[in-house]
This record gives structure tokens, C-alpha cells and sequence, in this order.
């Protein structure tokens, strides 16, 4: 309770209020001309009730709406591998073994609603908020290590050709291998998200991925580029096969929720393991592709996992929709010794996240309390929708909203070390990436799958390409052919066996049978 609260006479913490702090002594009843009516305009508790209930919903997110979240700590090891951490970076949440940092995870599907199943093919949502002592961090990623484009300005494109039609509100995989038969840099991502990858068992035993390429910067103002990877630490990873997860989907569509919260309610808290790639801060010409694209692994011999900490997750979230449907992430949310690499993608995310928790949760969405740094917070921004405090420092002249000043307003800080100044000299363009090698990394995943996920892969490929026209079948399968000629041949042989009829797993096929059978069963009702 707050000490500033007033009880009135009679009332107790738990007496019913409205928003004003008006006791309520019938929550049963409209207040009506007689008691059948008509209700008058003056119910103000009816009024205000029902109008916050029809504005109990804020709009979801376009991506991402499906999710789940817990609190937890972040657990410094103070070094990266057997270095001292300070030699990378001078971001103090990793500077000292032992130090704890509160976080708050978010697990997510991507494509679909906010009441779709958790056993959908898709990658995973894994954002994780750090609340640091110099503000809040975001490491916003996704359970796969690379992702399907590496420019952001064909992001709305390929979200929408893998969302349902606008017209009938149908999913079709036609619309989706349309897409990405004219975006060879996908063939890798494609490989994973069709085999049993796309589909984690739950939340806990999948890994996660910063995805882009960002940077760390030292005291003297060097930087080096890493990518940050979270590898279950006692749980283990595990991923379902096609046939399973329809099993589990025909039973709860909510399963990977659940399996998080009662983990954390028993006391099972899942642990992940911080590792971090590290390269130097250049071209790289030695490697036949380009460190900065986002469809490529960086190879593990040349560049190891090297750990910084562990995170524990141990408590869930009081209320659903204050936590996890308020959290809002951004890739631009960095603190002093992390930095941004030119990774064209991770460039447009950095707008892109932050300005759609503007328009989805409001301007003033960094005051929601999930959102809010734990550490002091002084601004001359203020105004808009729901603001709910003036971010005024202590002493702080009131009249003085701007800065600088002579006259009591606030101060920048000081430097806490050289800024990293990257040097450019380049033209302005519209152009790829030199190093594209968009088929070479999928052949070797795909030959690095175990057998049953070999069978996985192509069996859900089939699937989906079974209901595709012609031309989009044989470009897709002259990019698997590239891959690896074996994983092209295997997704021609059975495509073609499906065109004869003798694959009767399609998803099209799938999906007309239970219209089928919905139309012959149940049984007849009178009317009432």
C-alpha cells in the first residue's frame, strides 16, 4: 500500500473503488427509471467501467503478437572467455563477476495473432530487457541465428507474403515461396524455419540470437564486432517434428505458455548462457561472405563462442497485459559500450521497433513501469498522451525545459570514455552487398541436419510447395539444388510423387480434408 492512500470510514485495502477512488457499494446494478429501465446517463461507474473495457485492448503487434514473458537477472562472469571483459568493452553490467542485473524476457511466434497456436512453423521471439545501472539495454532476437533478407526495405513485403491474403484472410504457402523465389539470400533461413527448427518444443529449450551483427567498444574508444548468441544452459534444446507438434496442437494451442510459467512456478528456472562471437572491425575479405549480412553463420572454428554471463529466469509476471503485451523492445536501446554495426537490416530495425511502441503503447510508453529504467531519469520531453510524470531532476529549475542553460536546468554528462569514431569514404548507392554467396551456408546446414531432420525438411517442403504454381516449384528448387544437389533432387522427387497424387500430407491436401470432414461431421440440432 501506498503511505500517501487515505482510507475512508468502513473501508479497507480491499473495498471496491472506481478510477477516482470512489468506494463502489453495488457493482451489480445500473442505476434505471424503475427496474426495468430505461439506464440514465448519469451511471458514471457504468459509464467509466464499460468504456475502459472497450479500450482494454491496445492495438497488437504487427509482428510478434503471440508471446510470453518472465522476470529474471542477468549474472556477469566478468570476462569473455579467459580474457578480461574490459578488454572489448567498457558497458559496466559485465565488468565485475557476480554482478546481477534484472531482466525481463519476451518469447514470441512471429507471424501470426496474438491468439494463434504456439506450435505454428515460425521463428521464436527471444528480447531480452536488460535494467542497468546506465539505463536499459535491449537484446532483441529470435530463437534462429540469421534471418530470411539482409534490407530492411523488403521487411513489410515479406511479412505480408507470409500472413494471410487480404482478401479472404486465408494462409497460403503460394503467397509465401512466391516471395521467396525471388529472394535468394532466404534459401538459408528457408532450410532452417522447414525443418524441425521451425518448430521448438517450447520456449525454454530453444536457443537465442541477437541475430545482427552490433559492436563493442573499449575505454579508448576501439570497437570490435560481435554477435551474441543464448545457449540453454541445463534444459537443453529440443525441437518437434511436424506430426508432433500437430499432436500437441489439437490439444492446447498454448502449450509453450504454459510449459514456461509452471517451470518457473515449480522452481525448474530455465538458465541461458551469454556467448559472444568477436571479430575485428573490418571487411574481412579472407571470408567469401560479409560479416555484416544477416543470412549467414559465422563459422564457429574461426570465431568461438565465447561466454560473458548467464540469465536465470525466476518469477513470473503479475498481469499478463501490464508485462508482457506492454514490453516494449528496440535494437536502438544500447548503453555506453555497446554500439551499432552498418548491418543495413539492424540499421532500419533501430527505427522501426521504437517507433512502432509509439504508436502501439503511446508516446509516453517508456513510463509504463515494465518499460521504465530502474535508474534515475531526467528529460526535457514532455507532453503527449498518458504522461505520467514530469522527468524533472531534483533541484531542477521548473521553468527551464531546455538545454543548455545558465539559469538551473540540466547538464550532459560527463564522457565516460573515447568515442568510437568510425571512418567512412564510399559513395552513396542502391547496392547489394558484394559477397552475396547466398546458397553455400544453407547446403552446409542442410548437410549438417541429422538424417530424420534431413526427412523432416523435405517432407515439409513438399508440403508447402505442392500447392505452388510450376514456376515458383523450379525456382525454389534450382536454389536447393545450388544448396546441395542431393536436398534439390530430394524436393523434386517428392514433389513430383505428390503431383501424382501419391502424397496425401500437402498442406492444401491437409487443410481440404478438415473442411471435408467438418462438413460430414457433428450431428443435427433443433432449433431454439
Amino acid at each position: 500500500m501506498d503511505n500517501n492512500e487515505i482510507l475512508s470510514e468502513g473501508e479497507t485495502q480491499q473495498t471496491l473503488t472506481d478510477r477516482q477512488g470512489h468506494p463502489i457499494s453495488d457493482n451489480q446494478n445500473v442505476r434505471t427509471v424503475g427496474n426495468r429501465g430505461p439506464v440514465t446517463l448519469e451511471n458514471y461507474h457504468f459509464l467509466e467501467k464499460i468504456s475502459h473495457f472497450d479500450r482494454e485492448r491496445i492495438p497488437e503487434r504487427v509482428v510478434h503478437a503471440r508471446g510470453a514473458g518472465a522476470h529474471g537477472y542477468f549474472e556477469a562472469y566478468g570476462s569473455v572467455g579467459d580474457e578480461p571483459i574490459a578488454k572489448y568493452t567498457r558497458a559496466k553490467l559485465m565488468q565485475e563477476k557476480g554482478k546481477r542485473t534484472p531482466v525481463f524476457v519476451r518469447f514470441s511466434t512471429v507471424v501470426h495473432g496474438g491468439h494463434s497456436p504456439e506450435t505454428l512453423r515460425d521463428p521464436r521471439g527471444f528480447a531480452v530487457k536488460f535494467y542497468t545501472e546506465d539505463g536499459n539495454w535491449d537484446l532483441v532476437g529470435n530463437n534462429l541465428k540469421i534471418f530470411f533478407i539482409r534490407d530492411p526495405l523488403k521487411f513489410p513485403d515479406m511479412v505480408h507474403a507470409f500472413r494471410p491474403s487480404p482478401v479472404n484472410n486465408l494462409s497460403n504457402p503460394e503467397r509465401m515461396f512466391d516471395f521467396l523465389s525471388q529472394t535468394p539470400e532466404a534459401t538459408h533461413m528457408v532450410t532452417f524455419v522447414f525443418s524441425p527448427w521451425g518448430i521448438p518444443a517450447n520456449y525454454r529449450e530453444m536457443q537465442g540470437s541477437g541475430v545482427n551483427t552490433y559492436k563493442w567498444v573499449n575505454q579508448d574508444g576501439e570497437a570490435v564486432l560481435v554477435k551474441y548468441h543464448w545457449e540453454p544452459l541445463k534444459q537443453g534444446i529440443r525441437n518437434l517434428r511436424q506430426s508432433e507438434a500437430d499432436e500437441i496442437q489439437m490439444r492446447n494451442y498454448s502449450h509453450a505458455t504454459q510449459d514456461l510459467y509452471e517451470a518457473i512456478e515449480r522452481g525448474d528456472y530455465p538458465e541461458w548462457e551469454l556467448c559472444v562471437q568477436i571479430m575485428s572491425d573490418d571487411e574481412h575479405p579472407e571470408l567469401d561472405f560479409d560479416p555484416l549480412d544477416p543470412t549467414k553463420l559465422w563459422p564457429v572454428d574461426k570465431f568461438p563462442f565465447l561466454p560473458v554471463g548467464k540469465m536465470v529466469l525466476d518469477r513470473n509476471p503479475e498481469n499478463y497485459f501490464a508485462e508482457v503485451e506492454q514490453v516494449a523492445f528496440g535494437t536502438g536501446v544500447l548503453v555506453d559500450g555497446l554500439d551499432f554495426s552498418d548491418d543495413k537490416l539492424l540499421q532500419g530495425r533501430t527505427f522501426s521497433y521504437s517507433d512502432t511502441q509509439r504508436h502501439r503503447v503511446g508516446t509516453n510508453y517508456l513510463q509504463v513501469p515494465i518499460n521504465a529504467p530502474k535508474t534515475h531519469v531526467a528529460t526535457n520531453q514532455e507532453g503527449g498522451q498518458m504522461d505520467m510524470r514530469v522527468d524533472r531532476a531534483p533541484g531542477q529549475n521548473p521553468h527551464v525545459n531546455y538545454e543548455p542553460s545558465t539559469l538551473g536546468g540540466l547538464k550532459e554528462a560527463p564522457k565516460p570514455g573515447k568515442d568510437h569514431e568510425p571512418q567512412y569514404d564510399a559513395k552513396l548507392v542502391r547496392e547489394k552487398l558484394d559477397r552475396t554467396n547466398d546458397f553455400k551456408q544453407a547446403g552446409e546446414t542442410y548437410r549438417a541436419f541429422e538424417d530424420w531432420e534431413r526427412d523432416e525438411l523435405i517432407s515439409n517442403l513438399v508440403g508447402a510447395l505442392s500447392v505452388c504454381k510450376p514456376h515458383i516449384q523450379e525456382q525454389m528448387i534450382e536454389y536447393f539444388t545450388k544448396a546441395d544437389p542431393e536436398y534439390g533432387q530430394r524436393v523434386l522427387d517428392g514433389l513430383a510423387l505428390a503431383n501424382r497424387g501419391s502424397n496425401e500430407h500437402t498442406s492444401s491436401a491437409s487443410a481440404d480434408s478438415a473442411v471435408d470432414a467438418a462438413k460430414k461431421m457433428g450431428g443435427e440440432s433443433d432449433r431454439y
